[in-house]
């Protein structure tokens, strides 16, 4: 991947610093979104340690604001050599309270619009601002679970907005030239699941197969699993 050039929201931390280093370990220019500017300056400068030859950057970057979205975006596009963007990994999240325990009929307004506004919108801005800058056969990935599709007490609104962050990638992927699809790598070790579950390290490497590997049309406004990826990288 040495001539393309990875766009990553949330990528201080959890699923999103996994997959930060491995798309650096795959050779590509890295450029990663997150909102704690001290945690973007420090990821960057252990990619940059870890990755001798890395291409590493970073913005500060809140994804319920579309301004913020766009600035990355532009950052990234001016990043690498070529020029572009090629691919987007919208891995911004959050959760408010503990997982498992935040029943739909408990939960309060503000939890609800914050958990639509960054896990739904902010997948929407994320995608409608790197648009413009998309190269040809670029292609835009996002982490989402079963929770979103099946329904687990206590999950309430987080659950919803993933629910609609996937309904997001779909009209993305009908509506635009792009593969935009789901990745679901299952339940990760993150502060969104309370540490519960795999190491995010272990399932990095899927999005950088989805990203140059995996079958476009399979892809494009699709969910697809570990099992795809197991059976393909086997």
């Amino acid at each position: 991947m040495d001539e393309s050039t990875v766009v990553i929201t949330g990528g201080t931390g959890g699923i999103g610093g996994a997959v930060a280093a491995a798309f650096c370990a795959a050779g590509a220019t890295v450029v990663i979104g997150a909102r704690d500017a001290s945690q973007i300056d420090e990821t960057v400068s252990t990619l940059e340690s870890t990755h001798e030859d890395a291409t590493v950057d970073g913005v500060r970057t809140d994804v319920r604001d579309e301004y913020d979205c766009e600035r990355l975006m532009e950052t990234a596009s001016r990043a690498g050599g070529a020029g572009g963007i090629d691919v987007v990994v919208a891995c911004a999240g959050v959760y408010h309270g503990d997982a498992g325990h935040t029943p739909t009929h408990e939960d309060a307004y503000s939890r609800f619009d914050d958990h639509m506004g960054t896990n739904a919108r902010g997948v929407f801005a994320t995608i409608t601002e790197a648009l413009p800058h998309l190269n040809e056969g670029a292609r835009v990935l996002v982490p989402t679970g079963q929770i979103a599709r099946e329904a687990k007490p206590g999950y309430g609104s987080y659950a919803i907005s993933k629910a609609g962050a996937e309904a997001v990638v779909r009209g993305f992927a009908a509506d635009t030239e792009y593969v935009v699809g789901c990745l679901e790598p299952g339940q990760l070790a993150t502060e969104l699941t309370g540490g519960q579950g795999r190491d995010p390290e272990s399932v990095a490497e899927m999005f950088v197969w989805a990203a140059t590997e995996c079958d476009g049309e399979a892809l494009d406004g699709e969910i697809v699993g570990l099992k795809e990826w197991k059976q393909a990288t086997r």
